[in-house]
């Protein structure tokens, strides 16, 4: 499971930050519907009567310039998580459904009155790229992905109806579906293979294939009678194939390019649009004629980019291309005439019973013959496209200066005269400009994450580079128009942290994506982190990032968690033991702050009554108290407060998850009563503890750098508990992206334990097995919570219930203030489907209040981290390292038995802690130490390839930036001359000179 954090983009209006894929218009509610590369269908309020044609058109015969209309955005929905691909309004356009590449397929009612969150019917194992539906209403719709799959979807929730497996069907390796189209009993398909397949609708069999294109099929549209079937292809052709003849009837070729969408809303698909790679998007008219060779095919308009998708409604039509803007067009009225020409000729009579006849409408204008003088009212012929390679009526010439065509009677050129490139003049598009653009928004398209992993660099639309902060997730600072490449120099430091997230932009947005598996890795020296309100840390603490991260994205969370198990408690003392509550006369009893000053931001007072449960950032607007917790984190040792009691009732059960097993989640209460056992550890954390029958034994290092004398193996992963160690995933959204089972099914198993409960029965105790189930989620932490105040009920202790929810308190996760509107998303792996789902989408405000639903989809180890400070136990980094005296100069730290000075350390150790390390192997340590010694960072100085070495630098970054490669480190330690060492021996005058010149040299 993964945890997706989206950034909010700064405030702006609706609209999509990325291209768009794909249009739907619903003419009677006067709707644009637009799904975009970012995941986000819009809906936009178009103010235009699209049933009632203006009032010129039928008298003079020609689109006129309409009044300007102003379309405004109506809502918007973040429906998915990556690109989508294709949308369609299904049951008289009051459900539109989106395909997308995040393996779903969504249903979204923007009608109803609580119109919510878009659902999933439907879910591939591959990228979701095309939809169909019947024209007649129906309840299901079509999906086709690169799983090679088509799957027919249940519109009122009853789920996968039919699925059929193109590539079993023929084993073919490229069976992925590009284009779909349906009707009530046949359904059609294309994709990679340039087949074109029938499918029945009711038992899935296949019903015939064509085959004759020689590229992609990108797109299908079917007749009302479904007899005849058009196809578009990146071969640069539309067919149009005769089912009942089982043969390609026409290829039209009127485009130069890969035709990437087809559209039409005619029965007999007698006007049809088409739209190519190279943003030509065409008009073809075939009514009366008996010929498609005869048809009419006008270049309508001409996108910057490519046309991915048209929708057309009225008199007008919309484009969607890469762009985020959405253009609206005039459409073009081709029953005109042409100039210089004869467009329709109704005494045609049928060449070929074979081939189908399309009637001409009643009211559709018949034979016009336009002149010079009538040109505002006639098509000129330079917008003429050629439909076909043996159509009559072909483009202008130039060699027609004075207007006349020799084509401008069907069949009038001469077998001799031949057309060359040269002859052809270029193609003009009627509409050279859009009626109106729909503007888009700003979307990010590349990111750079810094070597501090806490900041990211990114680049948008326009050009404009803007650095992130990952913790307070917000824009910190921008650069203006550059080259994202240039501006990293500028602002990287030489760290090296370990990944916790992995960042996106595919939607727009930057996402930060969050897994079990590897969001606790990174730690900080608090010392390196700038603070807007002043704190005070331990020497050396170390902040876990995910930790901090997920600890404030949640607060609101944990607020509510606090407050229902306050009423749970309350309840437990009240009633489960009443000799407790009346005979003591003690009162529910709420969470117990420790008496510590809180981490106050500034300008707060302490006094204050409106403080919240959770500590806030500077810049919150509640009161931050310090929220209760244990006294050191997982490698993170916490400050020592003075008059800080931790509750312990030795009279009531021990708490399960006090003392762990190998693997499992270990209590930050049980590291820092195991730090207090061990003699002084200058290098890390406090290790786990191991329930053993005999006592720890330390190595005689008393430490966490230990002497080896061969590379170690790295070691594998801790072992599981009841819930996996990877799974679920967290994604955080900044815009204006794991945990628990990896698959649905079984995120709803349960885990048993099982308690012993003696009891008193005659006067001897037996003991009697209770089984209780936990669920493998977020609850399930919650269960383990109560099912621990039912071991202190039935111990009969006299003390009220004291709360069991302890969240890391702010020594180890100093307050932080998300933006409310961060967007949130639980999401699940799916092994079987070879991606994720989404489980839960809110924003940091919403969590709070969404406690129920997060408590269902939420793994346990996120119940562990947020509500009981546990984190999962894994196995250190450790970098290996070879320290040796400069030039034998001071003794070795050598061990006398075996010469080794090979040794690791936790690769976050810094140098000043090997500086410790040396001093207390080569010189005698005073008892007590003497507070007013040198300390060994002040008088010893380590070096690597010949480098001077910052005290403050760790392991990790020495090896990235300084020895950048691969075996063990070489360091070299040597006194700076501030203090005399025992055993410190002098170099000679030739030696000393040329130290002094390598000095010299490394001062440069």
């Amino acid at each position: 499971m993964q945890f997706d954090t989206v950034l909010p983009l700064a405030n702006s209006p609706g609209g999509h930050r990325l291209g768009v894929n794909g249009l739907a218009v619903d003419s009677n509610q006067s709707i644009l519907y637009s799904g975009g590369r970012d995941g986000v269908i819009c809906s936009w309020d178009l103010d235009l009567d699209l049933h009632n044609p203006p009032a010129r058109l039928l008298e003079t015969g020609i689109t006129p310039i309409h009044k300007k209309r102003q379309t405004t955005f109506r809502s918007q929905a973040q429906a998915h998580t990556h690109w989508i691909n294709d949308i369609i309004l299904c049951q008289n356009n009051t459900a539109l459904v989106s395909a997308s590449s995040d393996l779903t397929v969504k249903l979204w009612r923007p009608l109803a009155g609580n119109s919510g969150e878009p659902a999933t019917i439907g879910l591939h194992s591959d990228y979701v790229k095309c939809l169909a539906t019947p024209r007649s209403p129906s309840n299901w719709v079509a999906s086709g992905g690169l799983d090679h799959k088509m799957c027919l979807w249940d519109l009122n929730g009853g789920g996968k109806t039919l699925e059929i497996d193109v590539g079993r069907e023929e084993s073919s390796i490229k069976g992925s579906i590009y284009a779909l189209s349906a009707t009530p009993s046949i359904l059609a398909s294309g994709g990679p293979e340039s087949i074109v397949r029938i499918w029945d609708t009711k038992s899935g069999k296949r019903v015939t294939k064509f085959v004759g294109h020689t590229d992609n099929v990108r797109a299908i549209l079917i007749t009302e009678t479904g007899d005849t079937i058009m196809t578009a292809s990146s071969d640069q052709t539309v067919k149009v194939w005769s089912v009942t003849a089982g043969r390609c009837m026409y290829t039209l070729t009127m485009h130069n390019d890969s035709v990437w969408s087809l559209y039409s809303d005619h029965p007999q698909l007698a006007i049809f649009y088409s739209s190519d790679r190279s943003g030509l998007v065409a008009k073809t008219d075939i009514r009366g004629t008996s010929e498609l060779d005869n048809g009419l095919c006008v270049a309508v308009c001409q996108e910057p980019e490519g046309v991915s998708q048209v929708a057309v409604s009225g008199d007008y039509l919309w484009t969607a291309t890469s762009s985020s803007s959405i253009n609206r067009w005039a459409d073009v009225d081709t029953g005109i005439g042409v100039q210089g020409t004869i467009l329709r000729q109704h005494h045609r009579s049928l060449s070929a019973s074979s081939r189908p006849s399309i009637s001409s409408p009643p009211n559709h204008i018949s034979l016009v013959l336009a002149g010079k003088g009538n040109n505002e009212n006639v098509i000129p012929l330079t917008s003429i496209l050629r439909i076909s390679n043996t159509s009559s009526f072909l483009p202008p010439s130039n060699r027609d200066a004075e207007g006349t065509s020799p084509y401008s009677l069907p069949g009038s050129r001469r077998p001799s005269e031949a057309i060359t490139e040269e002859d052809i003049a270029p193609i003009v598009p009627l509409r050279t400009t859009p009626e109106e653009s729909i503007e888009g928004q700003n979307g990010l398209i590349k990111h750079i994450m810094l070597n501090d992993r806490r900041r990211v660099l990114t680049s948008d639309t326009t050009g404009e580079v803007v650095m992130w902060d990952l913790l307070k997730c917000v824009p910190i600072q921008s650069f203006g128009k550059r080259h994202l490449e240039d501006v990293v120099p500028e602002v990287n430091t030489m760290e090296s942290i370990a990944n916790w997230c992995a960042v996106d932009t595919r939607t727009g947005e930057l996402a930060c994506v969050l897994e079990e598996n590897y969001c606790f890795d990174a730690e900080l020296y608090a010392d390196e982190i700038k603070f807007e309100s002043e704190m005070e840390f331990k020497e050396d603490q170390r902040i876990n990032l995910g930790k901090w991260v997920l600890r404030y994205l949640f607060s609101n969370l944990i607020d509510e968690e606090i407050r229902r198990d306050e009423t749970y408690r309350m309840v437990l003392n009240e009633f489960a033991d009443p000799q407790i509550s009346l005979s003591k006369g003690t009162g529910p009893t709420p969470i117990q702050i420790p008496p510590l000053t809180p981490v106050l931001a500034a300008g707060q007072d302490s006094t204050d009554s409106k403080a919240g449960l959770t500590p806030r950032g500077p810049n919150s607007a509640s009161q931050p108290l310090a929220t209760p917790g244990l006294s050191i984190g997982l490698a993170t040792p916490a400050i020592s407060f003075s008059g800080m009691t931790l509750h312990t009732d030795h009279s009531a059960p021990t708490n399960p998850d006090d003392v762990s097993e190998t693997g499992k989640r270990v209590s930050t209460y049980s590291q820092a009563r195991a730090s207090t056992d061990k003699a002084y550890d200058y290098f890390s954390s406090p290790p786990t503890v191991i329930p053993s029958e005999e006592p720890v034994k330390l190595d005689e290092n008393q430490g966490n750098i230990t002497t080896t004398s061969a590379p170690e193996p790295e070691k594998e992963s801790s072992g599981k508990e009841g819930n996996s160690l990877f799974g679920k995933k967290f994604r955080m959204s900044f815009g204006s992206k794991r945990l628990g089972k990896s698959s649905s099914a079984e995120a709803d198993k349960k885990a048993s334990i099982t308690d012993e409960k003696s009891e008193d029965s005659d006067g001897s105790k037996s003991a009697e097995s209770k089984e209780k189930t936990i669920d493998d989620n977020f609850y399930g932490c919650i269960q383990k919570i109560r099912h621990y105040y039912d071991m202190q009920l039935s111990s009969k202790s006299n003390t009220p219930i004291k709360s069991n929810i302890l969240p890391s308190p702010p020594s180890e996760t100093p307050p932080l203030n998300p933006p409310p509107h961060t967007a949130v998303i639980i999401q699940e792996d799916r092994p079987d489907s070879g991606g994720v789902a989404d489980l839960y989408r809110g924003t940091v405000a919403t969590l709070g209040t969404d406690a129920d639903l997060i408590e269902k989809k939420a793994p346990m180890w996120l119940g562990e981290l947020l509500l009981r400070n546990q984190v999962p136990v894994k196995d250190t980094n450790k970098v290996s390292f070879v320290l040796l005296p400069y030039q034998d100069l001071l003794p070795s730290i050598a061990s006398a038995i075996d010469g080794n000075s090979r040794l690791n350390a936790n690769r976050n150790l810094r140098v000043k802690k090997i500086l410790a390390y040396v001093a207390e192997r080569i010189e005698a340590q005073s008892h007590p130490p003497d507070p007013t010694a040198l300390k060994p960072e002040d008088y010893l100085e380590i070096y690597c390839q010949n480098k001077l070495v910052s005290q403050n630098m760790t392991l990790a970054t020495l090896r990235a930036h300084v020895w950048k490669t691969g075996g063990d480190i070489m360091l070299y330690y040597k006194s700076n001359g501030l203090k005399k060492i025992v055993g410190e021996k002098t170099l000679a005058p030739a030696e000393k000179a040329d130290e002094t010149a390598l000095a010299i040299l490394l001062t440069k």
